[in-house]
């Protein structure tokens, strides 16, 4: 299903892999909140969430790159990750 050699699902990944990682840290963070009253649920800032979710796009590169050998999935992968990189160095920097 996703081994196809193209650009848009390179892109498509590189979007939908960190959004879905950033939502699942922030719930589960918001979770673990719940379950232990001591915890802060400020521990960790929002942007901690959003560079991890960027972060993670580096393993799905990496595997579409080295283990598949698909080079313009690859491409689309980090096309997306550069975009999400520059808006986040956009929203904290300005």
């Amino acid at each position: 299903m996703l081994k196809k050699d193209n650009w848009i699902l390179g892109i498509a990944l590189g979007i939908i892999v960190p959004l879905v990682v950033y939502a699942l840290l922030w719930k589960g963070m918001e979770y673990w909140a719940e379950i232990n009253p001591r915890l802060n649920p400020n521990l960790l800032k929002k942007s901690t969430f959003q560079l991890a979710g960027i972060f993670v796009n580096m393993f799905t590169f990496r595997y579409y790159m080295v283990n598949l050998r698909y080079d313009k999935t690859g491409r689309g992968i980090l096309l997306s990750t550069f975009l999400f990189a520059g808006i986040f160095v956009y929203m904290y920097m300005f």
